[in-house]
């Protein structure tokens, strides 16, 4: 089983600490170095056991490890990669957990061809998480049976993408490898889409008539109570992916609006029927 001597996580939110716990509990790291700007975030993380020393300067988190994992929002994963890469030993590995990669890949692929530093950095992105935010909600097995998505460009040598990969995967996570563009496409269908839609669906939901919601409407608007700055970024991040799906989405709608319109029931029944056996063929 790999194991590194230290694993610096930048950024212990949710996602930052989860990898962190994983990593402790399965002994799979030394030392988990974490990196942060709020005291009292970096505290709740060592408090947890998710890391084994913090620090606010980034400089001297990244400096000894081999491998560092950035888990800001997605707006300053480029930044921090960047910052990390510059100041990382060489030989280190760097990957991300974002929910956007096309931009980020690009930026960073850009920055790092400048750079005479000898670091790689191959993108990925969890997929796994929770409206919950903060390194309170972390969980060791947050990774466990998920889907993680490697992301790796025509500059990331196999070397990297086979660590990186190797790291999800003793998380306990099932790798999938795509391309950056594929990636943001996909996700915008399943993920991105999905909760534009809860948030609006929260939103034009007259507040005189919340005392009634039960386990549907809760269900269905769950994931509207995610950080709604962080969901900003994300979707501005992948606004093209984003609206291609909502032009799916939209003829759909249409489709269920005229069927009442015009009471086409069995139109109707078609709609629902084919809407349940999608979500069916996932048996869960």
């Amino acid at each position: 089983m790999q194991r590194w001597d230290s694993v610096t996580i930048v950024g212990v939110g949710l996602i930052g600490a989860s990898i962190g716990l994983a990593l402790r509990e399965r002994e799979l790291a030394k030392t988990v170095v974490g990196v942060g700007r709020r005291a009292a975030t970096l505290r709740t993380a060592r408090q947890r056991g998710a890391v084994t020393s913090t620090t606010t300067d980034l400089t001297r988190g990244v400096r000894d490890s081999q491998l560092i994992v950035v888990c800001t929002p997605v707006e300053s994963i480029a930044r921090f990669v960047l910052e990390a890469a510059a100041s990382c030993s060489a030989g280190s590995i760097i990957t991300d957990a974002g929910s956007t990669k096309f931009e980020i890949v690009q930026t960073v692929d850009a920055g790092l061809k400048k750079s005479s530093h000898q670091v790689a950095f191959v993108g990925s992105h969890p997929m796994a998480g929770s409206e919950k935010t903060g390194p309170a909600y972390a969980q060791a097995d947050l990774f466990e049976g998920r889907v993680a998505v490697v992301t790796p460009s025509k500059h990331s040598s196999c070397e990297a993408v086979e660590h990186v990969e190797r790291f999800w995967e003793l998380l306990g996570s099932k790798v999938v490898r795509m391309s950056p563009k594929d990636h943001d496409r996909s996700v915008a269908a399943i993920s991105h889409m999905p909760h534009l839609v809860a948030s609006a669906l929260a939103a034009a939901t007259p507040a005189e008539e919340l005392s009634l919601a039960s386990t549907g409407w809760l269900d269905t608007t769950r994931i509207a109570g995610g950080d709604p700055d962080l969901w900003r970024q994300i979707l501005f991040e992948n606004r093209s992916g984003v609206l291609k799906s909502l032009d799916k989405f939209e003829k759909v709608l249409i489709a269920f609006r005229q069927a009442l319109e015009r009471d086409q029931q069995e139109k109707l029944l078609q709609l629902l029927e084919a809407g349940k056996q999608r979500r069916d063929s996932l048996g869960n």
